[in-house]
């Protein structure tokens, strides 16, 4: 049964939000997007804006919690994990934009920013404000999306603005939805129904209070949240998803086993001495590095939660735990397939969709090795 693939995880989740969540991931898997009850549970749980500021009305939720809940729906249903993840984690930039319109943004009914990092547009700036053009990819949970953030490229009178290095100068910016285009590109193999699908802006105007800059320095609330830097967030969330999905993966991965007997040995597969040692081996390396990435985790946030900034070193922990955490899942996921017989190649089986949102998420690219 699902629930009991995400029992490790519960304790972030309550059992009856993980059934519902499990409930409709096939159906949502098979539509490519996620399932109304389940967006519903978004909504009505206030997730979408736990990374937000109180302030703004967001939930500004501290960051070890909001990195085990987002493991634990990861570990029920990945593309909903991911959703989740991508989506909170746009809300927390509402920590860096004017007060008047984080609140504004924040209080939209059934609020979901969406979006990409990738500066593949142009802001031309224009009286007090920008004229946005581009295309930008990978913009999960988009056609829920009630505004969506990127980044441009800032141009005055057609020409490129540079920085002291003669490069170009970057500029985030959050956009309604209204003045978006969305071009529908998600066909992967796995995460179908997170539908990061690609959207395009074409000349249109927004104001300068719609742009702001990720930076602590440049944070407009107080709070450890908006001190707490960047990449490490990112870091974090990402890990944290594609350890629950190998989680969910491990625990089917067993059931199966349970049911295979080994051709040549002729006894059940988890009787087989070498099978079962490989096995238990890939849980404990999974639980040892996971415990690890909470530790430094829960020793970083507490660092930035007594006013203290992590320097470099403290960001290359966390950089690493995460990579770690990750490599450890991949070798567990990739380890424990081949036991698990063509019921696992099965399309419509919830470990086939399990392994496809696994190897589709972690493709990402901050999570190469």
């Amino acid at each position: 049964m699902p629930h009991l693939a995400i029992a490790p995880l519960i304790p972030a989740l309550s059992v009856r939000d993980a059934r519902r969540i499990a409930r409709h991931a096939p159906a949502a898997d098979a539509a490519r997007f996620l399932h109304p009850a389940q967006q519903a549970l978004l909504h009505r749980r206030g997730w979408l804006t736990m990374l937000a500021p109180r302030s703004a009305g967001g939930a500004e939720l501290p960051l070890p919690q909001v990195v085990r809940l987002e493991e634990a729906v990861a570990a029920v249903d990945g593309s909903m994990g991911w959703v989740l993840t991508l989506c909170a984690g746009a809300g927390w930039f509402a920590g860096f934009l004017a007060p008047p319109m984080a609140r504004a943004i924040i209080g939209t009914p059934r609020v979901c920013l969406g979006g990409s990092g990738a500066a593949t547009g142009d802001a031309e700036q224009e009286g007090d404000g920008y004229r946005i053009t581009g295309s930008w990819d990978y913009a999960s949970g988009a056609p829920m999306a009630t505004h969506f953030t990127l980044n441009a490229r800032l141009q005055r009178d057609g020409q490129p603005l540079l920085d002291d290095e003669g490069k170009p100068r970057i500029r985030a910016f959050l956009v309604p939805a209204a003045l978006v285009q969305l071009v529908p590109s998600w066909n992967s193999l796995g995460m179908r129904a997170s539908a990061s699908h690609s959207y395009r802006i074409d000349g249109e105007w927004i104001s300068q209070e719609h742009g702001f800059a990720i930076d602590p320095a440049a944070a407009t609330t107080d709070g450890p949240l908006y001190r707490y830097p960047f990449y490490s967030l990112a870091y974090v969330t990402l890990a944290a998803n594609v350890a629950g999905m190998a989680s969910h993966f491990m625990t089917l991965a067993e059931e199966c086993m349970r049911h295979r007997r080994h051709a040549r040995a002729g006894l059940p597969l988890l009787e087989v001495p070498q099978v079962a040692a490989m096995l238990q081996d890939r849980k404990d390396a999974f639980a040892a590095a996971r415990a690890h990435f909470y530790a430094v985790l829960d020793d970083s946030w507490a660092q930035v939660a007594g006013g203290a900034a992590l320097d470099g070193d403290a960001m290359q922990t966390v950089q690493a735990s995460s990579l770690a955490l990750v490599a450890l899942c991949r070798a567990a996921v990739d380890g424990l397939y081949p036991y698990c017989g063509l019921y696992a190649a099965r399309e419509d089986s919830t470990i086939n969709r399990v392994w496809r949102d696994f190897h589709t998420a972690s493709q990402h690219a901050l999570l190469l090795p």
